[in-house]
């Protein structure tokens, strides 16, 4: 009896979502909970896994098409089927190279370093969806790639290497699709590409923040030789006692945490005529993937230690880089933090993420010229800024709100005492 294959439930807020790409074709063998086919949706891509194993009869929506809860994807015959890797799905599977997307190439740094490659068979069952989405596009098997990513998964950059030169085509997948000489011995292209569904939600609910907020940002700087301190007297014992690394992260997490006590409209947003306290603390921490910015949130950060805090975060940017992190990891939130440091900004004026009222930007740590006591000192600072809600977070409280995260940070005893 043929079994049928239908897009997932969906959650509430996501009403559709696009076929990026089939790991296998029509006549392929199957193995029981083996990706099928990717759907990306405005936060997340999914996987859509096999429920039996057996031969897959047909393909029933072609790449690039965009579906709803419930729709029928493909049919599966029974029987005994056996993973066969990835298949060129753009070679054999319906096509609809138009609508295909391209992905922003913005990776996060990898976190340690980096180990040998395993043979390819087994690192194509590892690549991120990412690199499947331009390895489909492009006609490419990952099981032929040797994965340069952790434990020797493949990445996107991995597939780029070895379509670029032989088709023509750019980081992103993207072909060139005009050429006109600028002058003797030279030549110009020019490139155009489809957003992909996460860059136009993001696009869309960056406009939306600024034509429905009062957004206004408030800057300081922060001396943190004392939490350089600390790190440098307990990283060791941190890490062995809770397997992380102790970062400036849960720092700013639990410094916020206290300002936003003080300040609650600061956690608070809007609704209508409304104003909405939250009296809990879901801490949203910004991550840049090879998708564009997502936001996967801590929930009841006051609750965990700074061991929860950092071994949280390390998992999150694990799953964002792998492209696995769920979609309830990304919803809620009621504050977010963004560190635009790690890339070397120095200063910046982050944009809301709605509803939320404010959100925090950290920026790089640069030694500078600072009078303490009456002597001028190198002291490690940072510019910190808030970008609030104006309609419902006056001046007064969003400067304060900063100095209390500057007065906790200077002086991390405050962050035990609660003072």
């Amino acid at each position: 009896m043929a079994i049928e294959v239908k897009v997932p439930p969906l959650p509430e807020s996501v009403a559709d979502a696009t076929l990026l790409a089939w790991h296998k074709a029509p006549g392929d063998a199957v193995a029981r909970d083996e990706s099928l086919v990717e759907l990306e949706t405005d936060k997340v891509v999914l996987d859509v896994p096999a429920p039996i194993s057996g031969i897959l009869k047909e393909i029933r929506v072609p790449n690039g098409t965009t579906v709803r809860a419930g729709e029928l994807l493909a049919v599966l015959e029974p029987g005994e089927g056996k993973a066969t890797g990835a298949a060129p799905a753009a070679a054999k599977a319906p096509a609809a190279s138009a609508a295909r997307k391209a992905v922003p190439a913005t990776p996060l740094p990898p976190a340690g370093a980096t180990p040998a490659a395993p043979p390819a068979q087994a690192a194509a069952g590892r690549a991120g969806p990412a690199a499947r989405r331009l390895a489909a596009e492009t006609g490419v098997d990952p099981a032929s790639i040797a994965g340069s990513g952790p434990g020797g998964r493949v990445l996107k950059a991995d597939v780029a290497a070895v379509t670029a030169p032989a088709a023509g085509r750019d980081a992103a997948g993207a072909a060139p699709v005009a050429r006109a000489p600028a002058t003797a011995g030279s030549e110009r292209e020019e490139r155009r590409v489809p957003m992909s569904r996460l860059r136009a939600r993001i696009a869309q609910r960056m406009v939306e923040a600024q034509h429905n907020a009062a957004m206004l940002t408030t800057f300081n700087e922060i001396d943190l030789t004392e939490v350089i301190g600390l790190r440098a007297r307990y990283r060791d014992a941190f890490e062995a006692q809770h397997g992380v690394k102790l970062g400036f992260m849960a720092f700013f997490v639990k410094a916020a945490i206290e300002a936003l006590r003080r300040f609650p409209v600061v956690n608070a947003s809007v609704e209508g005529n409304e104003v909405i306290y939250h009296d809990y603390f879901d801490i949203g921490i910004a991550v840049s993937t090879e998708r564009g910015l997502i936001v996967p949130v801590v929930r009841d950060a006051d609750r965990l230690s700074f061991g929860q805090i950092e071994a949280g975060i390390g998992e999150y940017g694990r799953k964002a880089r792998e492209g696995t992190i769920a979609m309830e990891e990304l919803t809620g939130g009621t504050f977010t933090i963004t560190n635009g440091g790690i890339f070397g900004s120095l200063l910046s004026t982050p944009i809301l993420n709605p509803p939320q009222s404010a959100i925090l930007g950290m920026h790089k740590i640069q030694e500078r010229a600072v009078v303490t006591g009456g002597e001028v000192r190198a002291r490690p600072m940072m510019y910190v800024a808030l970008t609030y809600d104006h309609r419902i977070i006056d001046g007064r409280e969003a400067v304060q709100f900063l100095v209390a995260v500057k007065d906790a940070l200077e002086d991390p005893a405050r962050l035990l005492l609660q003072v």
